[in-house]
């Protein structure tokens, strides 16, 4: 098992989360599909749940807000030391704030905005919760993509703001960056350059490590989702892109092994 307990270090996706507009239906349309258990929501934070695998944070959910038209799409907060501070570089980066920098009960500090190219993301200042802690394993969180409709200015914005690095790995034409947080050892996620028969446009994607792509994307289907792409293969795994039950898009993966995956520059 991959598990994190600790606070998650700075510029690092750290948490996921989606509102939905039927909370009971979306939890057994996950449950199906990725084995996730859920805590009782509580309507102190309206109705805002936690999903959780063997016990450990995996990703949040949530009914509609009250007086908020906003989308069901899963939402990526970025870890933060200081939520203030990364406000302050956000909006002068040329961030337009959603939420301003606020408590959420004892559990942490959030804040949101749309990035330069219009792309919500969020930034959270961990305290009783540090986000989530299974990661890359079957139905936890394995990877984090922007697609971009600028990638320069993407890359310029996100290292404004959180200090990323990116290392260029373009795939089959395809423009595409990894980016790493400061002091980390590794990338953390990816963006790419939208392509132009993308209707959905610029936006932050989700990747669920999966043990059997084809296996989870059947349940997508049979948990009343939809899977409109077929399952594609690349030099790090199997991936397929399938919608829940509000059409919120996301991507199950099954990655290859370790010792099976290309080192940088090999083919």
């Amino acid at each position: 098992m991959a598990t994190h307990e600790e606070k998650w270090p700075a510029g690092t996706p750290c948490w996921v989360d989606v509102s939905v507009s039927d909370l009971a239906s979306s939890q057994a349309f996950y449950t199906s599909v990725l084995g996730w258990e859920f805590e009782e929501s509580s309507a102190e934070y309206g109705g805002y749940t936690n999903a959780h695998l063997g016990g450990r944070r995996v990703a949040g959910m949530s009914p509609p807000m009250e007086g908020m038209d906003w989308p069901t799409v899963w939402s990526t907060y970025f870890a933060t030391d200081d939520v203030e501070a990364t406000a302050a570089a956000a909006t002068g980066a040329g961030a337009q704030q959603i939420f301003a920098p606020m408590d959420v009960g004892a559990f942490g500090r959030m804040a949101m905005w749309t990035d330069a190219g219009g792309v919500p993301f969020g930034a959270w200042e961990s305290r009783e919760h540090t986000g989530f802690d299974a990661h890359n394993e079957h139905g936890a969180v394995a990877w984090i993509d922007l697609v971009s409709g600028a990638l320069e200015d993407s890359k310029s914005f996100y290292g404004t703001v959180f200090g990323f690095t990116y290392e260029d790995t373009p795939v089959e034409g395809f423009e595409y960056t990894m980016f790493t947080p400061p002091g980390a050892d590794r990338p953390a996620g990816g963006m790419g350059l939208a392509q132009p028969d993308d209707a959905l446009g610029p936006r932050w994607c989700v990747t669920f490590e999966v043990d059997d792509v084809d296996a989870a994307r059947q349940r997508v289907v049979d948990a009343g989702g939809a899977a409109p792409t077929e399952p594609w293969d690349f030099e790090y795994g199997r991936v397929a892109t399938v919608k829940g039950l509000d059409g919120e898009e996301f991507s199950l993966m099954t990655s290859k092994p370790f010792d099976e995956v290309p080192a940088p520059g090999e083919g």
